[in-house]
């Protein structure tokens, strides 16, 4: 029985390891997106492209590592939760790393474009977005239902960041109508971290159940919910 526990408990850090490692990736293809945003910088729009191969991998790995600890340890109860957790997780998180992917393909479109100031604003709504995707990876990792919380809490402040940028963006255009173009790519930008946002506070609420096998107490979102994503 003990070797069977210690061969469950080294299973499940390996899956916690992988979880983490998706998350950075994913953590820094949306830093890097930005960055390529700011520097119209093509090359590093496309390295953002090709590192996202690297996240589908990875979470290949979790699907396989996952189905193998249900199919070869039988978890029960809180473990069951958590490799389950740890699957719908690594499914969130690829979703994620497209959404990066997505905005460092607006990149080309626009690096021809003459800049505009509201790109200014961009990054410090992406690093809001990472670090509640950072936070929520780091909950799982700690199965800390409260950090979860935290988490689907600060949700409110990065969708009032992306109320304030779209009406920047919408005046801005309406004042410039030869920025259409370019502010229309932004606007999607922006919205894709409003995505991740969501996504953040999805991987949060599993994490709530995994942790404590009940769901968290509804709140006003505009996210998926943890049932959607099943």
């Amino acid at each position: 029985m003990e070797h069977t526990v210690k061969a469950f408990d080294t299973d499940i850090g390996k899956l916690r390891g992988l979880i983490s490692q998706m998350g950075g990736l994913a953590e820094a293809s949306i830093a890097q997106a930005i960055l390529a945003l700011q520097r119209s910088d093509p090359a590093l729009a496309k390295q953002v492209r090709a590192d996202d191969k690297a996240i589908d991998a990875i979470e290949g790995e979790v699907e396989r590592l996952a189905v193998q600890i249900i199919a070869l340890r039988a978890p029960m109860a809180n473990d069951l939760r958590e490799v389950v957790a740890a699957l719908k997780i690594a499914t969130v998180v690829e979703r994620i790393g497209d959404y990066a992917k997505n905005i460092a393909k607006r990149v080309p479109l626009i690096e021809s474009e003459q800049r505009i100031e509201p790109v200014s604003i961009l990054p410090a709504m992406a690093r809001m977005a990472a670090e509640m995707v950072r936070n929520a990876l780091d909950a799982f990792a700690a199965r800390d239902a409260e950090a979860a919380v935290r988490v689907v809490e600060s949700d409110a402040a990065l969708d009032d960041f992306y109320d304030s940028i779209f009406r920047t963006l919408v005046t801005h255009m309406v004042e410039n109508p030869k920025t259409i173009s370019q502010v229309a790519h932004l606007l999607f930008v922006a919205k894709n971290l409003e995505r991740i946002g969501d996504h953040a506070t999805n991987v949060a609420e599993m994490v709530y159940f995994a942790a404590t096998g009940t769901q968290m107490p509804d709140r006003d979102r505009g996210g998926f919910t943890a049932e959607e994503l099943r």
